[in-house]
């Protein structure tokens, strides 16, 4: 059989869209009853022994208030996202990482990374609680409701490209080794129209040259900046060796849950469904260690 040569963006590529196609799987997997923790914990242990001593880099997500981390694979952070051109947003339901107000365990959900993952620790009013009756970014199974909590990343990459569809938008054939970073910002669907609009958080600007989202907020506390990895549970048992900057704030805000149907419904990102989230990374030899 002729093999075809492969460069290393498509390679690249190739692992994004093993990342992809499992974070494409139809939500309706949401209502499956949970996996015990015995199902988490032979997942864990299939990452320990599919990474120990292979050389993977450290990896994402990650309890963001703890700050040790063993993994010996450095890389420089990437630029300040000023300097970087955001390529794509998308969001997961439920927050991969923990910490800050979203700390609350939403139970080991169906093992494929539906219904797990943390949610927001506080409350909203009983006016923003108030359901709504249309769709919400329903494409892949069911819909979004109110009190949902959504972790969405605005990925940057050092690479000539312009915003798009998947994370294959963040790569160009004349960069083998884009610097890719990830501004997290964790939210909570509210029925509230004086709630951010998230067409106003996910506005895409050319500034400077560079794409920008330039309302990402900057009062949800300090953001956390660590080493890691991309994420999604296509990698809850194997390593991903994709090396990303994080930087992820540890407030929620609060959107309005019909602008997100509005932005699923239209955004030059195609994305019109929550993804599924990662296991939590807790093994040391998987994290870098977070500078105070």
């Amino acid at each position: 059989m002729k093999v075809a040569k492969i460069n290393n963006t498509q390679m690249i590529k190739r692992v994004l869209l093993v990342t992809l196609s499992a974070l494409a799987l139809s939500t309706a997997a949401v209502n499956a009853k949970s996996v015990t923790d015995e199902v988490i914990a032979k997942q864990r242990a299939a990452l320990e022994k599919n990474t120990h001593g292979k050389g993977f880099g450290p990896q994402s997500p990650r309890d963001i208030e703890q700050f040790q981390g063993t993994n010996l694979r450095r890389f420089a952070m990437a630029p300040d996202p000023s300097e970087l051109n955001l390529c794509n947003i998308h969001f997961h339901k439920n927050a991969e990482h923990k910490g800050g107000e979203y700390t609350t365990y939403a139970g080991n959900g169906d093992g494929q990374g539906y219904n797990t993952g943390y949610v927001y620790n506080g409350q909203l009013s009983a006016q923003q609680l108030t359901p709504v009756t249309n769709k919400v970014c329903a494409a892949k199974g069911d819909s979004l409701q109110v009190g949902d909590t959504l972790e969405v990343h605005f990925v940057y990459s050092s690479a000539q490209v312009k915003p798009g569809p998947t994370l294959g938008a963040c790569l160009a054939d004349t960069t083998m080794n884009p610097a890719l970073r990830v501004e997290g910002q964790v939210i909570v669907l509210a029925n509230d129209d004086e709630a951010i609009d998230f067409d106003d958080l996910a506005d895409v600007e050319r500034i400077n040259g560079y794409y920008q989202a330039p309302n990402v907020p900057t009062n949800m506390g300090e953001s956390i900046e660590y080493l890691g990895s991309t994420t999604g549970p296509s990698y809850n048992q194997e390593g991903s060796p994709l090396q990303v900057s994080w930087s992820i704030r540890p407030k929620v805000a609060v959107v309005d849950i019909n602008s997100v149907g509005e932005w699923c419904d239209d955004n030059e990102f195609n994305e019109d469904h929550a993804h599924a989230v990662r296991n939590l990374v807790q093994n040391p030899k998987l994290l870098s260690p977070i500078m105070q």
